[in-house]
């Protein structure tokens, strides 16, 4: 559908995407709530793996399956390669449809990176300026609106919720807090409205999203404060597609070995389970 979609068009998607995230009806601040019936699915990063999300969509059919729910997470800035262009501005788009339309069953998380695009946070890897690069693939795509895509762009990131928590003891967010964090990181900004330092340096939202290089006793002291019997994230590149510490499952969708990872609501979670569970999307056809 996006690949039609005109500049006009584009921003139209972006700002209705952004309405419906800001008032999902599963929403409670900046957590989204999940009940015990259905099935929720779950991936890692897909930095604009296109490839990877539309074997996501032909295998979670939502049109044949209203019990089932999405949780994406960074979708925008493309790993490069010498002579490609960063076109994740598609995928995004595509996703914000996907939510379009099916509003009660396609959820996207506030990441680093669209944290990084909203803020002007200058992201640098091997050498090359990540927003930059994202910007010439706008440009490339919609010339002259750049500038109005990419302001409705914010509106649609500025709206999106920092996690999801199931009654099983699910949470689900981009990652944790650095250990040293931790302990400062107060959870009921997960449950009220955020503010621009909650999204700055210093703040817990933007501690959320960022923090890296975790321990079993860090999963354990985040855990408890979250209240969470798993916990499933992103954020850590993983080159065979996932990793587990303690109670966390770090998922990667954002390449060949990318997987992602469904989830009975109706089931007590249990990490071994769960991990037996993970699919890997180069095994869809």
């Amino acid at each position: 559908m996006s690949t039609t979609l005109d500049a006009s068009a584009a921003c139209e998607l972006l700002r209705e995407a952004a309405g419906l995230i800001r008032e999902d009806p599963n929403r409670t601040g900046s957590l989204l709530r999940f009940g015990r019936a259905g099935q929720l699915v779950v991936t890692g990063d897909m930095h604009g793996n296109l490839r990877n999300f539309e074997k996501l969509q032909r295998i979670c059919n939502l049109k044949h399956n209203p019990g089932r729910f999405v949780i994406l997470h960074e979708l925008i800035h493309r790993e490069l390669e010498t002579t490609s262009d960063d076109d994740s501005i598609e995928l995004l788009l595509r996703a914000v449809a996907w939510k379009a339309e099916f509003p009660d069953n396609v959820f996207i998380l506030q990441s680093n990176h669209e944290l990084a695009q909203l803020r002007g946070q200058e992201i640098t890897k091997a050498g090359r300026s990540v927003l930059l690069d994202f910007r010439r693939g706008v440009e490339k795509r919609f010339g002259e609106k750049t500038d109005d895509v990419l302001a409705a762009l914010n509106e649609y990131i500025a709206a999106l919720p920092l996690a999801a928590r199931a009654e099983n003891g699910v949470f689900v967010a981009h990652s944790l807090p650095d250990p040293l964090l931790i302990d400062s990181f107060d959870p009921n900004i997960l449950t009220r409205d955020l503010v621009p330092r909650d999204l700055s340096p210093g703040g817990d939202a933007y501690a959320l999203v960022w923090g890296r290089f975790h321990t079993l006793r860090d999963v354990e002291r985040f855990a408890e404060k979250v209240q969470a019997k798993v916990i499933v994230v992103g954020h850590t590149p993983q080159e065979d597609g996932y990793r587990v510490i303690g109670r966390m499952i770090i998922l990667a969708s954002d390449h060949a070995h990318g997987v992602f990872l469904p989830i009975d609501l109706s089931r007590e979670p249990d990490v071994e389970q769960l991990v037996a569970g993970i699919r890997k999307f180069v095994a869809i056809e």
